[in-house]
């Protein structure tokens, strides 16, 4: 790696993921909202509605504070981030995507300048040029969406670019036009959301109603558009992506999952309270529905960013920046000769290299909680076979060596306890959880290579045999090293067992 670790105890992915979703719930604000003062403002102005004129001054007020000013610094703070959880993929996004970059930046210059002038200049320019400076900030924040968007989405379907290299085939990818319908949507709901949050403080309670039903128009319609795209946005991503992440993954369908609930829970709020209890819908009810919309935004980004695990780029890079390319070289050479910046410590830094960006220790997505009792033997078999296991990982990138030099670092961080005193456990459930912690990465029962079939009914010897020869089956799977105790407590387990289920 030719740049230096950031080690920081939060996950990775989680620290970025906390930083993206609140950017982009502002950020998609800025293009929707852009849109709505214009869209409303011309509507005031030719309807003579000095009261819905002087809601507008306000809104735009807490529009350019929240957009301009927060947005920008989030936006910052993302690319701080990137460039130091993940330089090298970083890197690749640049230098694939200069020219794009430069143009969106152009079009993000024009766009707070417009912004500013438009808030500033409500008493000191004439409608018509007001509204034009409007439509102006609108389109430029648009058209940085656009611009984005092809690069976020390259990310999870290059096509084409992998084989050609080319800027067009990785811009408008797969994914591309999908994805910014599905995002304008998003923008267009969140001007409703926002929208509301203000129309809320209103003092005037006729006045207040028919602008919180108005805006739970908007709100309805982005929501219709994004949800409607999001299954066109599903239904581009490659067939055989899709089957990985039927078959290995769980987050997506745990997100798309949530993705429905919030969004139900966001269609009941519209209509209940834009419609059916407006008068209730005030301040704290405002929040509650930004929650949700915040909510439902982080499980749609959290169903894309996963989705192409284990990649940061699909089938280009991993998410330990390890390069697909690179991978049989490192695996022949060694890993550690490909780390720049090395601390003493071999078995940290090949954990920081290889694991560091999806797991830690003990905090997030935890080793501890994986191997806690196991021993290094053990845990050296997992890390060479990690690319068999359900959760869809990347292939170890190390040498035979190394793997056992990082999963010693591993060792001597986690309870090396007896796994029945860590769980305080016998017979049959011990056995369950040593068929959890030894077997169950890459064999689920019931789900994900399941092998109940080839383990029901056998004799306490013909177990035995299975258990001495394990480490011959394949050649990611690793030896069973547990001690009698483990091994007959699997052994009562295996004795439980009906093909694909417990008895």
């Amino acid at each position: 790696m030719n740049y230096p670790f950031w080690d920081v105890d939060i996950g990775y992915g989680l620290l970025m993921s906390i930083i993206a979703v609140v950017h982009v719930f502002v950020s998609h604000f800025a293009i929707g909202g852009g849109l709505y003062l214009v869209i409303v403002e011309r509507t005031a102005r030719a309807q003579g509605d000095q009261l819905k004129l002087d809601y507008l001054k306000r809104l735009s007020k807490f529009f350019v504070m929240t957009s301009v000013v927060f947005g920008a610094l989030t936006g910052v703070a993302i690319w701080f981030i990137i460039g130091l959880l993940n330089p090298a993929a970083t890197e690749v996004l640049i230098h694939n995507f200069v020219w794009a970059w430069a143009i969106e930046w152009t079009f993000f210059a024009v766009e707070i300048l417009a912004a500013i002038l438009y808030f500033y200049s409500w008493d000191r320019m004439s409608p018509r040029s007001h509204i034009i400076l409007g439509w102006i900030y609108f389109a430029s924040a648009w058209l940085s969406l656009a611009v984005i968007n092809g690069i976020i989405t390259y990310m999870l379907t290059p096509g084409d670019w992998l084989t050609t290299k080319d800027f067009w085939d990785g811009f408008l990818n797969p994914t591309y036009f999908s994805s910014t319908v599905l995002r304008t949507g998003i923008c267009i709901m969140l001007a409703g959301l926002y929208a509301s949050l203000v129309a809320a403080r209103e003092k005037d309670s006729l006045f207040r109603i028919k602008l919180i039903r108005y805006n739970s128009y908007w709100g309805l319609i982005g929501l219709l558009i994004a949800m409607l795209s999001y299954y066109w946005f599903r239904a581009s991503i490659p067939t055989e992506q899709m089957s990985t992440m039927l078959e290995r993954m769980v987050m997506p369908w745990v997100a798309q999952d949530q993705l429905r609930l919030f969004a139900g829970v966001l269609i009941g709020g519209f209509i209940i309270y834009g419609f059916i209890l407006t008068k209730a819908y005030r301040t704290t009810i405002a929040i509650l529905m930004m929650t949700m919309g915040l909510l439902w935004f982080g499980a749609f980004e959290w169903f894309s960013e996963s989705s192409r695990k284990p990649f940061v780029i699909q089938d280009y890079m991993y998410a330990n920046a390890i390069s697909v390319a690179s991978l049989e070289q490192t695996q022949s050479e060694g890993l550690l000769s490909a780390i720049t910046f090395r601390t003493g410590n071999d078995g940290a830094d090949l954990f920081r290299r290889a694991c560091r960006s999806c797991h830690t220790i003990d905090g997030y997505r935890p080793v501890n909680r994986a191997y806690a009792g196991t021993d290094i033997e053990f845990i050296a078999g997992m890390i060479r076979g990690a690319k068999a296991m359900r959760a869809n990982m990347p292939p170890w990138a190390g040498t035979e060596q190394e793997s056992m030099m990082l999963a010693t670092h591993i060792y001597e961080q986690i309870d090396q306890r007896h796994i029945k005193d860590i769980y305080d456990l016998d017979g049959a459930e011990l056995g369950e959880k040593v068929y959890e912690i030894r077997c169950g990465k890459c064999h689920e029962i019931g789900g994900y290579n399941d092998k109940t079939e080839s383990l029901v009914d056998l004799t306490d010897e013909d177990y035995n045999d299975l258990l001495d020869e394990a480490g011959d089956l394949a050649e990611e799977m690793p030896a069973f090293t547990g001690d009698q105790i483990e091994r007959d407590a699997l052994i009562a387990f295996f004795k439980t067992l009906e093909e694909g289920v417990q008895k």
